[in-house]
């Protein structure tokens, strides 16, 4: 799983979910809330891109990412990880 697949996926919710945004407005040293997004959007951006890319990340994680970049990377990780077996 790539950064660009990843960001091209994020990119896709956010459109979906603000009206009139442009792709090329999203950049992603900028945070959804720069775009328009209000907490539900932003709920829902996140959610839609992780059932697409199959993957989960807690809410703890989610709620300390500032900007679009840190969503792609964490999205990234989770997406890279071997899901984790029993305790050994």
């Amino acid at each position: 799983m790539t950064y660009e697949h990843v960001l091209s996926v994020v990119k896709k919710h956010l459109m979906e979910a603000i009206d009139g945004l442009e792709e090329s407005q999203v950049e992603p040293s900028r945070s959804m809330r720069d775009l328009g997004a209000n907490s539900l959007d932003i709920v829902e951006v996140v959610s839609r891109s992780m059932r697409e890319l199959k993957v989960k990340v807690p809410r703890a994680e989610l709620s300390k990412l500032t900007d679009i970049d840190g969503l792609v990377q964490v999205l990234v990780r989770a997406g890279t990880q071997a899901p984790a077996g029993p305790p050994a």
